[in-house]
């Protein structure tokens, strides 16, 4: 769980991770580009748990994979995000990413683990082989540092030895947690890594990524559950449309005075233990963006104000979201 020592504003230490101005377009057939993500910005300090939230669709894995340098051919980027010792993840070429960073540097559990692990070796075979890669251990210690790196994510000894296709969904992600946390890199990227878990699980999950980032690393973990979101994360970032459109304090967010703008107080309303009330309509294909803010055809508070884009100052990307102190924003 959340401790005072990660919940106090970070001192002046550069963050583990900066991004500024972070944008991925995706160039289709016949000449058209779609923006999945806009001008994304935030910074990302040790012993930090940024969730990054919102419908499926609507960036967020997008936003990682380019992170990462794992971007399909037709993408471009464009932005920067700076790791503390100065290396810019958008312009690192394949080589110093592969060596250098991932793993080592920035670990990732992913959203899709049957694509990350290897088909033909067993599980307790791809730990050791991590293992040896990025902490140098050696036979006899292989085999008892797999089976604690196992246990870490909570993947039962018994099922070591069996291939990926073995595996159930949840096994699969478990086991993809389990690679992931043996560097102990100094940022984790976890893109949905409660996909096909029951809840005993996304708790027991949530809980080892949350002792993770109190060991002193920053983890940025994306996810549509906003009940692990809550159980883990130090602030909240909600996204729509491809942009970064609120984003504040975890307790803030989930408790009083609540979230700013009305997508973000709509995702919460509609949650079961809250109003279970849904937003009308669907997120707009990011192919096809409307003119001004995006969330318009969908909010009751839109105006003749939401057909230019409202910028993100730091914390909200709204001219009708409510202040902390309950007063209206500037609408100039």
């Amino acid at each position: 769980m959340k401790t005072d020592a990660v919940t106090t504003a970070p001192g002046p230490k550069a963050p583990v991770l900066s991004v500024r101005g972070l944008s991925v377009r995706f160039r289709m057939r016949g000449g058209r580009q779609v923006a999945a993500v806009a001008d994304a910005h935030f910074d990302l300090a040790a012993g930090e748990c940024l969730a990054l939230v919102g419908e499926s669709g609507c960036g967020k894995s997008v936003l990682a994979s380019a992170l990462l340098g794992l971007l399909p051919g037709n993408a471009r980027t464009s932005g920067s995000a700076l790791l503390d010792d100065g290396t810019d993840l958008l312009t690192a070429g394949e080589r110093s990413l592969a060596r250098t960073v991932r793993g080592r540097r920035v670990g990732l559990v992913p959203q899709s683990p049957a694509a990350h692990l290897t088909p033909v070796r067993t599980v307790r075979a791809q730990l050791e082989e991590t293992l040896r890669e990025l902490t140098g251990a050696r036979r006899p210690a292989l085999r008892p540092a797999a089976e604690r790196a196992a246990a870490r994510a909570s993947f039962p000894a018994g099922h070591l030895d069996r291939y990926p296709h073995e595996l159930s969904g949840g096994l699969a992600q478990r086991a993809a947690t389990a690679l992931a946390l043996i560097g102990d890199a100094p940022l984790l990227l976890a893109d949905e890594p409660t996909t096909g878990l029951d809840r005993e699980l996304v708790e027991r999950t949530v809980d080892e990524l949350r002792r993770h980032t109190d060991g002193g690393r920053a983890l940025l973990i994306i996810t549509h559950d906003l009940a692990a979101a809550e159980r883990i994360a130090d602030r909240v970032a909600v996204m729509y449309a491809g942009r970064i459109v609120e984003l504040d304090d975890a307790e803030r967010f989930f408790g009083r005075p609540g979230p700013r703008h009305p997508y973000a107080r709509g995702l919460l309303d509609a949650l079961p233990e809250r109003a279970f009330v849904p937003i009308p309509g669907m997120p707009p294909e990011l192919g096809a963006l409307p003119e001004g803010c995006a969330f318009a055809a969908r909010c009751d508070r839109a105006d003749e104000l939401c057909s230019v884009q409202p910028p993100f100052d730091g914390r909200l990307a709204c001219r009708h979201g409510a202040r902390a102190d309950g007063e209206e924003p500037d609408r100039a």
